[in-house]
Protein backbone atom coordinates (compact mmCIF):
# COMPACT_ATOMS: atom_id res chain seq x y z
CA UNK A 1 0.00 0.00 0.00
CA UNK A 2 1.10 3.32 -0.68
CA UNK A 3 1.30 6.47 1.75
CA UNK A 4 1.25 10.04 1.62
CA UNK A 5 3.86 12.27 2.77
CA UNK A 6 1.50 13.71 5.31
CA UNK A 7 1.04 9.80 6.86
CA UNK A 8 4.95 9.51 6.71
CA UNK A 9 5.45 12.44 8.34
CA UNK A 10 3.15 11.40 11.78
CA UNK A 11 4.66 8.00 11.06
CA UNK A 12 7.89 9.33 11.70
CA UNK A 13 7.17 11.51 14.36
CA UNK A 14 5.23 9.45 16.24
CA UNK A 15 8.09 6.56 15.74
CA UNK A 16 10.60 8.58 17.18
CA UNK A 17 8.55 10.00 19.66
CA UNK A 18 7.95 6.14 21.20
CA UNK A 19 11.96 5.52 21.04
CA UNK A 20 12.74 8.48 23.15
CA UNK A 21 10.39 8.08 25.37
CA UNK A 22 11.60 4.60 25.92
CA UNK A 23 15.25 5.15 25.03
CA UNK A 24 15.39 8.06 27.42
CA UNK A 25 13.18 6.72 30.19
CA UNK A 26 15.54 3.45 30.50
CA UNK A 27 18.16 5.85 30.93
CA UNK A 28 16.28 7.53 33.49
CA UNK A 29 15.46 4.87 35.24
CA UNK A 30 19.34 3.48 35.16
CA UNK A 31 20.84 6.50 36.48
CA UNK A 32 18.73 9.27 38.54
CA UNK A 33 18.05 8.53 42.00
CA UNK A 34 15.57 6.28 43.63
CA UNK A 35 14.53 4.74 40.70
CA UNK A 36 13.64 0.93 40.62
CA UNK A 37 16.46 0.44 37.95
CA UNK A 38 19.18 2.81 39.63
CA UNK A 39 22.64 1.34 38.76
CA UNK A 40 21.46 -1.15 36.46
CA UNK A 41 24.09 -0.47 34.17
CA UNK A 42 25.50 -0.21 30.24
CA UNK A 43 23.71 -3.82 29.12
CA UNK A 44 20.50 -2.66 30.79
CA UNK A 45 20.29 0.73 28.78
CA UNK A 46 21.72 -0.80 25.21
CA UNK A 47 18.92 -3.43 26.12
CA UNK A 48 16.36 -0.45 26.75
CA UNK A 49 17.39 1.24 23.60
CA UNK A 50 16.81 -1.50 21.31
CA UNK A 51 13.17 -2.11 22.91
CA UNK A 52 12.57 1.42 21.73
CA UNK A 53 13.87 1.51 18.43
CA UNK A 54 11.62 -2.16 18.12
CA UNK A 55 8.72 -0.49 19.09
CA UNK A 56 9.58 2.56 17.35
CA UNK A 57 9.97 1.02 13.97
CA UNK A 58 6.78 -0.82 14.12
CA UNK A 59 5.04 2.72 15.01
CA UNK A 60 6.21 4.18 12.20
CA UNK A 61 5.26 1.34 9.59
CA UNK A 62 3.72 4.23 6.92
CA UNK A 63 6.64 5.78 6.50
CA UNK A 64 9.50 2.98 5.99
CA UNK A 65 10.17 3.52 9.59
CA UNK A 66 13.46 5.50 9.38
CA UNK A 67 13.09 7.27 12.69
CA UNK A 68 16.50 8.71 11.91
CA UNK A 69 18.16 10.96 9.74
CA UNK A 70 20.83 9.33 9.20
CA UNK A 71 18.97 6.41 7.62
CA UNK A 72 17.18 9.07 5.63
CA UNK A 73 20.10 10.60 4.25
CA UNK A 74 21.64 6.91 3.89
CA UNK A 75 18.83 5.84 1.24
CA UNK A 76 19.20 8.75 -0.32
CA UNK A 77 22.55 8.38 -0.92
CA UNK A 78 22.21 5.01 -1.62
CA UNK A 79 20.62 5.62 -5.21
CA UNK A 80 16.85 4.86 -4.01
CA UNK A 81 14.11 6.11 -5.51
CA UNK A 82 11.61 5.57 -2.53
CA UNK A 83 11.91 6.58 0.93
CA UNK A 84 8.90 4.28 1.12
CA UNK A 85 6.21 2.98 -1.29
CA UNK A 86 4.46 5.77 -3.12
CA UNK A 87 7.15 8.77 -1.23
CA UNK A 88 9.69 9.54 -3.78
CA UNK A 89 13.33 10.96 -2.56
CA UNK A 90 13.54 14.48 -2.85
CA UNK A 91 14.97 17.44 -1.24
CA UNK A 92 11.60 18.50 0.35
CA UNK A 93 10.58 15.08 1.69
CA UNK A 94 13.84 14.64 2.85
CA UNK A 95 13.44 17.81 5.03
CA UNK A 96 9.59 16.81 6.47
CA UNK A 97 10.92 13.62 7.48
CA UNK A 98 13.96 14.64 9.63
CA UNK A 99 11.60 17.71 10.80
CA UNK A 100 8.91 14.92 11.72
CA UNK A 101 12.20 12.80 13.14
CA UNK A 102 13.71 16.03 15.48
CA UNK A 103 10.03 17.10 17.03
CA UNK A 104 8.96 13.17 18.01
CA UNK A 105 12.71 13.69 19.77
CA UNK A 106 11.40 16.23 21.35
CA UNK A 107 7.98 15.31 22.50
CA UNK A 108 9.36 11.65 23.29
CA UNK A 109 11.96 12.68 25.77
CA UNK A 110 9.62 15.79 27.24
CA UNK A 111 7.28 12.47 28.09
CA UNK A 112 10.29 10.47 29.83
CA UNK A 113 10.82 13.72 32.06
CA UNK A 114 6.87 13.95 32.84
CA UNK A 115 7.48 10.33 33.87
CA UNK A 116 10.13 10.77 36.07
CA UNK A 117 9.76 14.03 37.07
CA UNK A 118 9.90 13.62 40.91
CA UNK A 119 13.49 11.44 40.47
CA UNK A 120 14.74 14.88 38.28
CA UNK A 121 13.44 17.04 41.04
CA UNK A 122 15.94 14.89 43.46
CA UNK A 123 19.42 16.21 44.05
CA UNK A 124 21.63 14.99 41.54
CA UNK A 125 24.25 16.43 39.52
CA UNK A 126 23.76 18.20 36.29
CA UNK A 127 25.24 16.03 33.44
CA UNK A 128 23.58 13.25 34.81
CA UNK A 129 19.94 15.08 34.12
CA UNK A 130 21.33 15.76 30.83
CA UNK A 131 22.38 12.11 30.46
CA UNK A 132 19.11 11.11 30.10
CA UNK A 133 18.30 13.28 27.70
CA UNK A 134 21.63 13.35 25.08
CA UNK A 135 25.02 12.41 24.92
CA UNK A 136 28.02 12.90 25.77
CA UNK A 137 31.61 11.54 25.48
CA UNK A 138 33.56 9.65 28.68
CA UNK A 139 36.83 11.03 27.14
CA UNK A 140 36.03 14.51 25.30
CA UNK A 141 38.52 14.39 22.32
CA UNK A 142 35.93 16.62 19.54
CA UNK A 143 37.76 14.67 16.27
CA UNK A 144 38.23 11.05 18.13
CA UNK A 145 34.41 11.59 19.51
CA UNK A 146 33.29 12.20 15.89
CA UNK A 147 35.25 9.12 14.09
CA UNK A 148 33.36 6.92 16.84
CA UNK A 149 30.22 8.51 15.53
CA UNK A 150 30.70 8.07 12.36
CA UNK A 151 31.70 4.44 12.21
CA UNK A 152 29.03 3.23 14.68
CA UNK A 153 25.99 5.03 12.17
CA UNK A 154 28.04 3.72 9.38
CA UNK A 155 27.47 -0.09 10.69
CA UNK A 156 24.17 0.80 11.51
CA UNK A 157 22.70 2.22 8.42
CA UNK A 158 25.24 -0.17 5.89
CA UNK A 159 23.16 -3.40 7.90
CA UNK A 160 19.63 -1.72 7.88
CA UNK A 161 20.11 -1.07 3.98
CA UNK A 162 21.53 -4.79 3.95
CA UNK A 163 18.62 -5.90 5.78
CA UNK A 164 15.93 -3.97 3.39
CA UNK A 165 17.16 -6.41 0.68
CA UNK A 166 18.02 -9.52 2.09
CA UNK A 167 14.85 -10.15 4.03
CA UNK A 168 14.80 -12.55 7.00
CA UNK A 169 11.44 -12.53 8.32
CA UNK A 170 12.84 -10.64 11.71
CA UNK A 171 11.70 -7.46 10.62
CA UNK A 172 11.85 -4.60 13.70
CA UNK A 173 13.64 -7.15 15.81
CA UNK A 174 17.16 -7.43 13.50
CA UNK A 175 17.28 -3.75 13.58
CA UNK A 176 16.74 -3.74 17.58
CA UNK A 177 19.40 -6.51 18.25
CA UNK A 178 21.49 -4.38 16.28
CA UNK A 179 21.20 -0.94 18.00
CA UNK A 180 22.05 -3.22 21.16
CA UNK A 181 24.89 -4.98 19.52
CA UNK A 182 26.65 -1.20 18.84
CA UNK A 183 25.77 -0.12 21.98
CA UNK A 184 27.97 -2.63 23.47
CA UNK A 185 30.63 -2.93 21.18
CA UNK A 186 30.72 0.71 20.11
CA UNK A 187 28.28 2.60 22.53
CA UNK A 188 31.67 3.20 25.16
CA UNK A 189 33.02 6.50 24.00
CA UNK A 190 30.34 8.63 23.26
CA UNK A 191 26.93 7.09 24.18
CA UNK A 192 26.20 6.01 20.70
CA UNK A 193 24.07 8.84 19.38
CA UNK A 194 23.82 7.27 15.85
CA UNK A 195 20.92 9.87 15.44
CA UNK A 196 21.22 12.79 15.14
CA UNK A 197 17.10 13.54 16.40
CA UNK A 198 17.92 11.57 18.76
CA UNK A 199 20.51 14.04 20.28
CA UNK A 200 18.73 17.41 18.92
CA UNK A 201 15.79 17.05 19.71
CA UNK A 202 16.11 15.77 23.35
CA UNK A 203 18.45 18.29 23.94
CA UNK A 204 16.44 21.22 22.93
CA UNK A 205 13.54 19.41 24.99
CA UNK A 206 16.48 20.10 28.45
CA UNK A 207 17.10 23.48 27.17
CA UNK A 208 13.50 23.99 27.25
CA UNK A 209 11.93 22.13 30.32
CA UNK A 210 11.78 23.23 33.49
CA UNK A 211 14.04 20.84 35.40
CA UNK A 212 15.41 21.63 38.41
CA UNK A 213 19.02 21.86 38.82
CA UNK A 214 19.60 21.20 35.16
CA UNK A 215 22.47 23.23 34.22
CA UNK A 216 23.59 23.59 30.80
CA UNK A 217 23.07 21.74 28.19
CA UNK A 218 26.60 21.42 26.45
CA UNK A 219 26.00 23.16 23.43
CA UNK A 220 29.56 22.93 22.64
CA UNK A 221 29.14 18.87 21.89
CA UNK A 222 25.94 18.86 20.35
CA UNK A 223 27.37 19.22 17.06
CA UNK A 224 29.33 15.98 17.15
CA UNK A 225 25.93 13.71 17.37
CA UNK A 226 24.56 15.31 14.47
CA UNK A 227 27.67 15.62 11.79
CA UNK A 228 29.00 12.17 13.14
CA UNK A 229 26.01 9.98 11.93
CA UNK A 230 25.25 12.45 9.11
CA UNK A 231 28.40 11.22 7.64
CA UNK A 232 28.63 7.52 8.59
CA UNK A 233 24.98 7.47 7.07
CA UNK A 234 26.03 9.35 3.74
CA UNK A 235 29.09 6.98 3.64
CA UNK A 236 26.97 3.90 4.60
CA UNK A 237 24.03 4.83 1.59
CA UNK A 238 26.84 5.40 -1.03
CA UNK A 239 28.84 1.80 0.44
CA UNK A 240 25.11 0.07 0.17
CA UNK A 241 25.08 1.48 -3.64
CA UNK A 242 27.81 0.27 -4.80
CA UNK A 243 28.01 -2.86 -3.06
CA UNK A 244 24.11 -4.28 -2.01
CA UNK A 245 22.39 -5.32 -5.30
Amino acid sequence: MDYTIGDAFWSETIGTAILLLLGAGVVANAILPRTKGFGGGWLLINFGWGIGVFAGVYAAYKSGAHINPAVTIGIWASGAEEFAPGIPVTAGNGVLYVTAQILGAAIGASLAFVAYKKHFDEDADPAVKLGVFSTGPELRSYGWNLATEVIATFVLVFVVLAFAKTPAELGPLAVAMLVVGLGASLGGPTGYAINPARDLGPRIAHALLPIRGKGTSDWGYAWVPIVGPLIGGVLAGLAAGAYIA
